[in-house]
């Protein structure tokens, strides 16, 4: 089996391979504190969950926008299964034209997710994904990474909202029933929903006009759902986009390698 795994600013996502097909994945928390004994504890106690046993993984592949982890995840695959797994950036050539002024800038995690995506639907992209940031990540019609752009992502928006106020109460993020608001709760989801809904459909506008075609609009991250369904510019939501593409860059690796 292979394992995959995404380590982002929030959360640390994993995704465990038979072939082509995802047999298991889940989440836990990023804590760059964290020791290489707690992960691993962490990691063999979820993958046992899963009915896998340790054995069965073979290989890894990771992705990393949170560098201090970085040595701590491979540390951890090397005493929980026996390998030193390929990183994204580094011995994992993801095998797409990177039109980015530097790009080593890019995060790993949104160039994988080019790949899943151009893989998948091979024409022009605007790829969404809500995570901690907010990220539009746009593809050629010749599968070209050509750049993008980065917002705050709506959980972190909504928390600073909290910290930085002195009246206004931390709130789940949420539809309200009208975009103007009868209380206070309903008035900050609002914002902040809505926000995010025009401000999905105003960058994707913008960019449609600069790369003067008609991408397909994906989705994938936390909020995906609930942003997609006031929207009709997002035309597909892809929750495991960057499992999948990191499974993608494994296979290029490893047919390059031999």
């Amino acid at each position: 089996m292979l394992l995959v795994i995404d380590i982002g600013n929030t959360s640390i996502a994993f995704g465990l391979y038979k072939g082509k097909e995802l047999a298991a994945h889940f989440r836990m928390g990023t804590l760059k504190d964290r020791g290489v004994d707690e992960y691993a504890v962490f990691l063999r106690s979820l993958i046992s969950s899963k009915g896998i046993s340790l054995p069965e993984i073979k290989d890894g592949i990771i992705s990393c926008v949170v560098p201090p982890l970085l040595e701590t995840m491979k540390e951890v695959c090397k005493e929980c299964f026996g390998m030193i797994p390929l990183v994204v950036g580094d011995d994992a050539d993801a095998g797409i034209p990177i039109l980015y002024d530097y790009p080593r800038e890019v995060g790993a995690d949104r160039i994988v997710n080019a790949v899943a995506g151009y893989y998948k639907y091979p024409q022009p992209l605007i790829i969404i994904d809500f995570g901690t940031a907010t990220t539009f990540d746009c593809v050629s019609s010749s599968g070209e990474y050509l750049g993008g752009a980065i917002s705050p992502g709506i959980a972190i928006s909504a928390e600073a909202l909290f910290q930085r106020t002195s009246k206004l109460p931390r709130v789940d993020i949420a539809q309200p029933p009208t975009a103007i608001g009868k209380n206070t709760v309903a008035s900050i989801q609002s914002g902040l929903f809505f926000g995010y809904v025009s401000l999905v459909e105003g960058m994707v506008m913008r960019i449609k006009d600069e790369m003067r075609t008609s991408p397909l609009v994906i989705a994938t991250g936390g909020q995906a759902e609930l942003i997609a369904h006031e929207t009709d510019v997002i035309k597909h939501v892809e929750p495991n986009l960057t499992l999948e593409g990191l499974r993608l860059i494994y296979e290029r690796s490893r047919k390059t390698d031999s």
